[in-house]
């Protein structure tokens, strides 16, 4: 079969193509899509056409697989006209934290390195206060001061107060340096 007769046995197809697409699709907009991407899929695949056969049947079929195809690729996609899926899907953004985790690695490295090591022991690594004065080589009276002492030394680091203000004084404003270090767990007791 040539390109024109080709050509003008599709376009004759189409009513037919119509209804059956819109059967399948349940809209005419997406029966015309659907139509729109089985001719083009035709057309694309005309050289495979045997000639001879029935050509309403071939484009059928290949509609037919157009559709459950474009069917399966979208059955993982949501409908989301209002947003809600999508605003549950968002994410903070963490530029703030990774600046909070500089600043406050930046502050441990203005503590003493016993108060740092007591800190670290106790509070990063969770150790009692025992095991972290057994390691320092101190009495456990020693390592809580020293906890106590880098907590203090970080909050007034990271969250310094204002002139003539005490941070004993009420309290804080500003948390960042609570969720560093006051939110850390408290040194346990003997």
């Amino acid at each position: 079969m040539n390109t024109e007769g080709f050509k003008g046995e599709l376009v004759a197809l189409l009513p037919k193509l119509r209804g059956y697409a819109i059967a399948l699709a349940g809209s005419s907009a997406a029966a015309d899509d659907l139509i729109q991407d089985s001719l083009m899929r035709a057309w694309r695949y005309r050289h495979s056409f045997r000639k001879g056969t029935n050509l309403g049947a071939w484009v059928r079929r290949i509609l037919r697989n157009s559709f459950y195809s474009t069917a399966r690729s979208q059955q993982h996609l949501v409908q989301d006209v209002d947003g809600k899926h999508a605003a549950r899907l968002t994410c903070e953004p963490e530029q703030e934290w990774r600046v909070q985790h500089r600043e406050l690695l930046l502050a441990l490295q203005h503590l003493s390195a016993d108060t740092r090591q007591a800190l670290l022991l106790v509070v990063a690594e969770g150790r009692s206060c025992e095991e972290a004065a057994e390691i320092a080589g101190c009495p456990v009276g020693t390592i809580k001061s020293r906890v106590n002492r880098a907590r203090q030394q970080l909050a007034d680091l990271l969250d310094p107060a204002p002139a003539g203000a005490s941070h004993h004084s009420g309290p804080r404003t500003h948390d960042r340096a609570r969720r560093h270090v006051r939110g850390a767990p408290r040194a346990k007791a003997a």
